[in-house]
């Protein structure tokens, strides 16, 4: 089957081929890949008293399926639920690691060594920091050596990570990274599909990203996003997900894993991974946000004014005015810290943000606005990543994410000159740039980043009523929500107010199906 999956509400539409969802079988426990992941059991660890076993996982960086099974040795409820986690779900739409949404579970993926004890005295160390960095300098000869090496220790990565799976899926999303992956993967795997999702109208790399395929020759589709079908198929897959992130890519995930596995695939490729030790340049809006987050309470009546309300750019100032400075740099818009503790019904703002202390040493440590913003991306992995590892799970397929290779992590970051990692002007990724470069010329999307996204505001309009029903379900956990979605009803057609409403879309139900209520859609 071939071509590009299109859907509206009603289901098959254009002339495209209907694609069924997965078979009821597929919904089970926890995917294989027992030996992917470093558990420690403990018994009544201080001040979690009540809550029965605790347990750690470590997902380890060079590899992605992760055995959830421990999770499932002792049921799980309402009780064990972390009223701060919530809070930083809503507020920042991940968990800060090494928490969980279960207050005996404890989650971590990079900066946290396996023999720590997490529950008592978690240590965190961002181990691609820039200043203690020794880089070799660039010679006249050494640039075509490095791309050798740089394209096969992408191959190798490719190759072991993804060894396990019959038939593998790549998701190409257009970018610079999923396009050096797509050459490393049609040397790798050439079995291996390629499948690029259109979330929204503001960037469509569907053509860029077939084109590229077809030249390697690599099967190619393509999933239009339709908001109701993604949430159905997140709601499908609710139950069985190990843990939770509301990383704003998550029911784009949830609709391409779904795709995936109801098409025959068994595993999932993914290009994220690089950021944290290739670099990030700083723009002028990275800087300009940077100072505007003041951590003001506004009072709502500024916010939510008309002046305001109607317009996405002026609501997203005010946002990011009553915002952290260095939590500005996580992606998305998010609650207020007032908003945050009236959707609980009492002070877990505050809470939450002291968390942000066990990374402060490494922030404060960070020499630049770059720096610290690579620290960001390591803390935030524990959204990126865990959305793929965790509806990856509920559908017991296997993942991986080759740009974590350890061999390949540390040898960009040690080996690889600061020329090829950041040019002039704030050009990054130059050593990838370079390896596309051999084998295409002149893309856009090289020099124009895209991205996955998502109908936040169609979300809203096709499932309102849903969710609303969901936080009627759920005051006991987030007794605020009800009036914040009757207040902000006719707000939504802002990717403001829409991307918050994303953010209670994604937790109620999750929460709900823990507190033994029933989800209309799920199994």
């Amino acid at each position: 089957m071939h071509g590009s999956f299109g859907y509206g509400e009603g289901g098959m539409h254009d002339g495209r081929v209907a694609v069924g969802d997965v078979p009821p079988q597929r919904l089970r426990g926890s995917a294989g890949g027992e030996m992917n992941a470093s558990l420690r059991h403990e018994q009544n660890v201080p001040g979690l008293a009540g809550h029965g076993d605790n347990v750690q996982i470590f997902a380890r960086e060079c590899q992605a399926s992760v055995d959830f099974s421990p999770l499932d040795h002792q049921a799980r409820d309402a009780a064990e639920l972390d009223p701060v986690s919530i809070a930083d779900l809503l507020r920042n739409a991940f968990v800060y690691p090494p928490h969980s949404i279960y207050q005996s579970v404890k989650f971590a993926i990079s900066g946290f060594e396996e023999d720590q004890d997490l529950c008592r005295d978690p240590q965190f160390h961002f181990r691609y920091q820039s200043a203690s960095a020794s880089r070799p300098r660039m010679d006249a000869s050494g640039c075509e050596s490095l791309l050798k090496t740089y394209h096969d220790l992408l191959c190798d990565a490719v190759s072991m990570s993804t060894a396990r799976m019959r038939s593998p899926w790549f998701l190409q999303s257009g970018g610079k990274d999923s396009t050096s992956i797509a050459i490393a993967v049609a040397e790798a795997r050439p079995d291996a599909v390629c499948m690029t999702y259109l979330g929204g109208r503001e960037e469509d790399e569907i053509d860029s990203a077939r084109f590229v395929a077809n030249q390697l020759g690599l099967r190619h589709e393509a999933l239009v996003c339709d908001p109701g079908r993604a949430y159905d198929r997140y709601l499908a897959m609710v139950p069985t997900m190990p843990l939770l992130t509301a990383d704003f890519a998550m029911l784009s995930y949830a609709d391409l894993v779904t795709e995936i596995a109801a098409n025959g695939g068994d595993g999932v490729v993914d290009a994220l991974g690089s950021d944290n030790y290739f670099g990030m340049p700083i723009h002028w809006r990275q800087r300009l946000k940077a100072l505007l987050a003041l951590r003001l309470r506004l009072p709502r009546g500024i916010v939510e004014s008309s002046l305001f309300s109607r317009n996405f750019r002026l609501s997203y100032v005010l946002g990011t005015l009553q915002m952290d400075t260095f939590e500005r740099c996580f992606p998305g818009s998010r609650f207020s810290d007032s908003e945050v503790d009236a959707l609980l019904g009492r002070k877990l703002a505050d809470r939450s943000r002291q968390r942000l202390e066990l990374f402060r040493a490494d922030i404060q440590a960070a020499p630049s606005l770059e720096a610290q913003r690579r620290v960001a991306a390591t803390i935030v992995e524990a959204a990126t990543f865990g959305k793929g590892m965790f509806t990856t799970s509920a559908l017991s397929l296997s993942l991986a994410y080759p740009y974590r290779d350890t061999r390949l992590c540390d040898w960009i970051f040690h080996e690889v000159p600061d020329v090829l990692l950041m040019g002039p002007g704030g050009v990054n990724k130059v050593l990838v740039r370079e390896h596309i470069a051999q084998h295409f010329q002149h893309l856009p999307y090289v020099r124009l980043k895209g991205s996955f996204r998502f109908d936040l505001c169609g979300l809203a309009r096709q499932r309102f009523d849903q969710v609303h029903a969901f936080a009627v379900q759920g005051r006991a956990l987030l007794p605020g929500a009800v009036c914040w979605l009757e207040s902000h009803r006719n707000r939504l057609d802002n990717k403001y107010f829409a991307s918050k409403f994303y953010l209670l879309a994604v937790t109620l139900p999750w929460l709900l199906s823990r507190m033994g209520k029933s989800i209309p859609g799920a199994p």
